[in-house]
């Protein structure tokens, strides 16, 4: 497993982290993204995929449970399962046809859908550290582990 910690002192900086791991995702990849509430998964994500060229707002799809983005070949599918209160509400969104080769996965609160999800590339958790975030990002699979490598 390739792993690396960094401290991210603002909002700025957790928007530039989307920006370097942009430079190196690729489809098929599922990137899960934990951490208490306001801890910047969502401020991560819209670094991520604005770097990958939407020009427009991020939302976070806490309410709607997936935003999909189509940018640069890929299917962009941004999940915020905090709200899910049973992951068998996955089987009745058709879960599965979101993950292809073509597919780039953010899932925020994977936990909730434990026993659904296809297994992690890349685990990304964001804790407070004080006024900043302390990130650690995780290559779990060959793919997850050259993209982390990349972020040394």
């Amino acid at each position: 497993m390739t792993s690396i910690k960094k401290n991210l002192p603002d909002e700025r900086a957790t928007i530039e982290l989307g920006y370097e791991l942009s430079l190196w995702v690729s489809a098929p990849l599922v990137i899960y993204l934990t951490g208490d509430l306001g801890a910047g998964k969502t401020t991560l994500s819209r670094g991520l995929i604005q770097s990958l060229g939407h020009e427009g707002n991020v939302k976070s799809p806490t309410y709607t449970l997936v935003e999909p983005y189509e940018l640069k070949g890929m299917d962009i599918f941004h999940f915020d399962l905090y709200r899910l209160l049973d992951p068998e509400e996955l089987e009745f969104m058709g879960i599965r046809d979101y993950f292809t080769e073509k597919s780039l996965s953010l899932i925020e609160w994977p936990d909730r859908g434990h026993g659904l999800l296809p297994d992690a590339d890349i685990s990304i958790h964001l804790s407070y550290q004080g006024e900043q975030r302390l990130v650690e990002l995780n290559g779990l699979t060959p793919a997850g582990q050259q993209v982390v490598a990349k972020l040394k």
